[in-house]
């Protein structure tokens, strides 16, 4: 049975790089926050085994994950803590998190807030509150980006007329993928917005400028950070 394809576009992740850290201090226990960019529940729990190898003496280890574009995967654990006081606010700091005004559309991200207890009890409601303040205070600070679905399509052209071909749609504002090279010819890779509008567009703008000498011819899509 074939995957059933995304409906959403476009979201907002972390940025590529290293894991993001921040800690705060609350009535004397540490909540370290780690977030990490996940695209799988593999990798999301990935995190989880890590940061229990490397602070292996802290009480708990509690996460959060929200993956896919359309944030269909959503998973929480509250390891050892009061059921609901950790892992849920987590997650809905997550899930609230706007990433512009009115909009909430981040995903594959794995957070994981490492406590070491400082001996003074904070209560139900004190322990939803440091956690879900814990990752938003990390999200807050971390580097986001937009992750958008484009369709990529192939143009051949002959080697000499290629590069020019090329300028001219940079030139007339469209987005290029890598360019792959075969024996007797270049092979452009359009980056489009994945509508057939903007597909219809891009052909059309093709055709004139190469006076029907060259054709789109689509690959597939990719999701490509922006």
């Amino acid at each position: 049975m074939q995957e059933q394809e995304s409906r959403t576009l476009s979201f907002t992740t972390l940025a590529a790089g290293p894991d993001f850290r921040h800690e705060l201090e609350i009535k004397r226990s540490r909540f370290i926050t780690v977030l990490r960019r996940a695209e799988s529940e593999e990798g999301a729990r990935a995190l989880v085994a890590d940061l229990r190898r490397e602070f292996h003496d802290a009480r708990h280890h509690c996460s959060a994950f929200v993956l896919g574009a359309d944030r269909d995967i959503q998973r929480s654990s509250d390891d050892g803590e009061p059921s609901g006081t950790a892992g849920v606010p987590m997650l809905e700091a997550l899930l609230r998190r706007e990433t512009a005004p009115g909009v909430t559309d981040l995903s594959d991200v794995s957070a994981v807030v490492v406590r070491y207890f400082g001996g003074v009890l904070l209560g139900a409601g004190g322990l939803v509150r440091a956690y879900s303040e814990s990752v938003s205070t990390a999200l807050a600070l971390s580097p986001l980006v937009q992750r958008r679905r484009l369709r990529i399509c192939a143009v051949r052209m002959p080697h000499a007329a290629a590069g020019r071909l090329e300028n001219d749609l940079r030139s007339a504002g469209y987005a290029m993928a890598e360019t792959g090279y075969e024996a007797n010819s270049a092979v452009l890779r359009l980056a489009l917005p994945d509508s057939p509008a903007a597909l219809a567009d891009a052909a059309g703008h093709l055709a004139a400028i190469t006076a029907g000498a060259a054709a789109l011819e689509p690959e597939g899509t990719e999701w490509v950070d922006l």
